[in-house]
């Protein structure tokens, strides 16, 4: 362009050429950068949001530089800001590819191969590939005809494993370690650990339990129930006292919870048949007025390592059927509960009730369900699945549940609230001994699942 003050004239030509010219090249480069900048934003998806965003005042080709140049500034930070949303966009696509690698991984495979996880010396969820026994019980295997429903198509079957089995391999291998259709080793106390550690159920074995020398047939009922089996019923070599004789005179202290339990002449017989109105001690026939008559009909005892089957006796002197689950922490708790003519159920604490929902009339359970070793979420757990198992208008005997004074009233009343029972009894008592020490208390409740 010619100006005329260049030559010296002193005079100018019209503005309006010059403002036109101007406003030509302007418009020219605003629309390259608008273009681009429309582009970038409808391939990285980010157009919606920046426009809702961003809002710049309406651009005046005919203003002076200053307010062009504020324009193309604000044009500049939008596109930064869409830069920075597209790399945004870029990590959420990263993180759910991940997620999806790790979805895919835990699949198990249709055609029954090894686990695709990607972590290294990882096999299928195992430390190293297993390897004799272990690997034939844990599978997977293929069944050699089709049968009815979910396997109609011939997939492959893994047996019941615990969840947490593969993280004890070297222990579990031990566990797994004998001679097919052999006889099993005397292995009570890995069974035990394998158990409390989250190894449940364990695999099966292909191999016979030693059967006790002189073995007797049992006494016939009810007068099983109050006598002492004979020691030549029992087969244990986990700990020192070997047979039921030495656990009565020894007063169970090597068994984990139990003082006396298995002298049944003495402590045993006088157990849940007083009831004190404002105590922590219930007796049965308080507990089954509660209900109509007769409709208290089966039931479970969650009695830990401490139960030798006595609850489940005194229901069964009053028409009532309680299997009894327990651990044999420290002694046979299991053998001498079946030798009394009771149902004995080797599950932990941790373990899902083998039972389906709506089953039960009453679930009983002793200190042991509140033990030290149990995180409050478990117990959490644990306590929903028993409301789970009970039929509407079941029971919930809670029977000298312990705890500290600051977790009765914090963490473990609200919790029975949450879960919905209702309270038909509730007594709370403070440990003696050394409990006072620690402010260790005792809750007793009579809950009751609601109808509806």
């Amino acid at each position: 362009m010619e100006c005329d003050l260049l030559h010296g004239n002193g005079k100018m030509k019209p503005a309006t050429s010059r403002r036109r010219y101007c406003s030509t090249t302007a418009v020219t480069l605003l629309l390259f950068l608008l273009t681009n900048t429309v582009s970038i934003l409808v391939s990285s998806g980010a157009g919606p949001s920046l426009l809702r965003r961003y809002k710049p005042a309406t651009i005046r080709l005919w203003d002076d530089s200053a307010a062009l140049i504020a324009d193309l500034n604000a044009t500049q930070s939008a596109l930064a800001a869409s830069r920075a949303e597209l790399a945004g966009l870029y990590a959420r696509i990263g993180t759910a590819n991940e997620l999806l690698r790790t979805l895919l991984a835990a699949m198990p495979p249709r055609d029954g191969t090894a686990g695709q996880r990607q972590v290294p010396g990882d096999v299928d969820g195992w430390a190293r590939e297993p390897s004799g026994e272990l690997k034939l019980a844990s599978g997977p295997h293929r069944p050699m005809v089709a049968g009815y429903g979910r396997n109609a198509t011939g997939e492959v079957v893994f047996p019941a494993l615990g969840h947490a089995c593969n993280r004890f391999q070297d222990d579990l291998e031990r566990y797994m370690d004998y001679t097919p259709s052999g006889e099993c080793p005397s292995d009570e106390a890995l069974e035990h650990w394998l158990m409390l550690s989250g190894c449940e159920p364990l695999p099966r074995r292909r191999c016979r339990p030693r059967s006790p020398t002189g073995y007797v047939q049992p006494m016939t009922l009810p007068k099983s129930l109050w006598a002492m089996p004979p020691d030549t019923t029992v087969v244990w070599d986990a700990f020192p006292c070997k047979n039921y004789s030495c656990l009565v005179k020894n007063r169970g202290t090597t068994a984990h919870g139990c003082d006396g339990c298995f002298d049944l002449r003495r402590r045993e017989k006088g157990r849940w048949t007083r009831d004190v109105k404002g105590s922590l001690d219930y007796s049965i026939d308080a507990v089954l007025a509660a209900r109509p008559n007769g409709t208290v009909r089966i039931g479970l005892d969650i009695g830990g390592g401490g139960s030798s089957g006595t609850f489940a006796a005194r229901m069964l002197e009053r028409g009532v059927t309680v299997v009894t689950a327990s651990m044999n922490s420290g002694a046979p708790f299991n053998s001498f509960i079946a030798s009394r003519g009771l149902v004995p159920m080797h599950i932990s604490i941790g373990h899902r009730l083998p039972f389906f929902d709506r089953t039960l009339d009453i679930v009983h359970a002793t200190h042991e369900l509140g033990s030290s070793s149990m995180p409050d979420v478990m117990l959490e757990f644990a306590l929903f699945d028993i409301y789970r198992v009970l039929r509407p208008g079941g029971l919930f005997w809670l029977d000298h549940f312990l705890c500290t004074g600051t977790q009765l009233n914090a963490t473990y009343a609200p919790m029975l609230d949450r879960i919905g029972f209702k309270k038909a009894r509730w007594n709370t008592g403070r440990r003696l001994g050394r409990g006072k020490e620690k402010n260790e208390w005792y809750i007793s409740a009579l809950l009751e699942k609601p109808m509806t």
